[in-house]
């Protein structure tokens, strides 16, 4: 069986990981996890690696985050439960040394970039988005909420965009990912392919590794053809996601007759009352937290969600059954009371979540 990461060195002394699982868009597992920390550990010590390359396999995307699969079995049985509970301490891990890492990390979003592909991506020194980039957190379409790091990184977004973008599940390209600070340059598939042969060509060991790799993103990187429409819709989003209750948030999108706050009260009635709930107070919680704070959090709403019957019903709607019709538990909000919320926050083992 081929490999899921793959690890290079040029002689010149830049690295690349390959996320090798192109025909699950390159979702992470366990196994690609545990070798790309120990390769990070490996690289920071060697004098001569300068740089890394972060990368996804074939022409669909750099990664789609999770794999799903392998957390819905979570509730087969206490050993598969295990497993997934070890793997976002793993993927955590990681995150949280990609952003500490003292090397430049090049992440290539090229394609889709969702949930736990932002996560690994995001702490990055470098990240170039390109015309086919699709970017979201879209844990709310699984009855889930936004980890990795999200609650920390959210907030770093202009305004509320983050919020928009956390309990919307909201698909975004590149000028928006730009404009929510989640890339630093912009550069046409084109370029980045050849951008990336120039690093694996350049003999870094001689250079001044961040002026010479600046210079060379100027070299090949533009403008996106569009504008950010998240830019355009800011006033919008500002008005109606500062609310402190989802509550809120829908009343104030009921009475806005435009087309876009009536989208968007649709679009979060549709999703899973207790991941919306969840979010928002995880949110606005993180405003003053450290990432690692935010992660810690992170870990212990994973645990709880993977003995919560509503994430498991949104994953058999959309990856397992794949009819878009979940029947989660808690129906509206008024169901999923702040005590329910709370319970979530808490560090529950062994504890059955409803």
């Amino acid at each position: 069986m081929e490999k899921e990461v793959l690890f290079s060195v040029s002689d010149g002394g830049a690295a690349t990981i390959t996320l090798n699982r192109p025909i699950a868009l390159n979702s992470l597992s366990t196994d690609m996890l545990k070798p790309i920390g120990e390769k990070l550990k490996e690289w920071q010590a060697n004098d001569q690696i300068h740089l890394i390359i972060l990368r996804g396999a074939g022409h669909k995307g750099f990664c789609a985050g999770g794999d799903i699969k392998t957390l819905y079995k979570a509730r087969s049985n206490q050993e598969a439960y295990k497993n997934a509970e070890v793997f976002f301490e793993e993927e955590y891990q990681v995150d949280m040394a990609i952003y500490h890492y003292p090397k430049p990390i090049i992440a290539c979003l090229d394609g889709i970039v969702m949930g736990g592909g932002v996560g690994l991506s995001y702490g990055t020194s470098h990240r170039i988005v390109t015309e086919q980039t699709k970017w979201a957190m879209p844990e709310m379409n699984i009855g889930f909420f936004p980890d990795v790091g999200a609650a920390y990184f959210l907030n770093k977004a202009p305004g509320y965009v983050g919020y928009y973008l956390a309990l919307t599940a909201s698909v975004i390209q590149a000028a928006d990912v730009l404009f929510a600070n989640g890339a630093d340059y912009y550069m046409t598939s084109d370029h980045l392919h050849t951008f990336l042969t120039r690093i694996e060509q350049t003999d870094w060991h001689t250079m001044e590794t961040n002026k010479a790799l600046n210079q060379l993103i100027e070299d090949y990187s533009s403008k996106p053809l569009t504008n950010s429409k998240l830019a355009s819709l800011l006033n919008e989003i500002d008005q109606h996601f500062s609310k402190h209750s989802v509550e809120e948030i829908v009343e104030s999108l009921d009475h806005d007759p435009s087309e876009f706050a009536q989208e968007t009260k649709e679009l979060l009635l549709s999703k899973s009352p207790s991941s919306l709930k969840i979010t928002l107070k995880q949110l606005i919680d993180a405003r003053n937290k450290t990432l690692e704070e935010c992660f810690s959090t992170d870990l212990i709403l994973a645990k709880n969600f993977l003995k919560h019957e509503d994430f498991f019903e949104g994953v058999r709607s959309v990856v397992i059954d794949k009819d878009r019709n979940p029947q989660y538990f808690y129906k509206t909000l008024a169901e999923f009371t702040d005590a329910d919320m709370e319970k979530f926050f808490q560090d529950n083992s062994g504890t059955v979540m409803k």
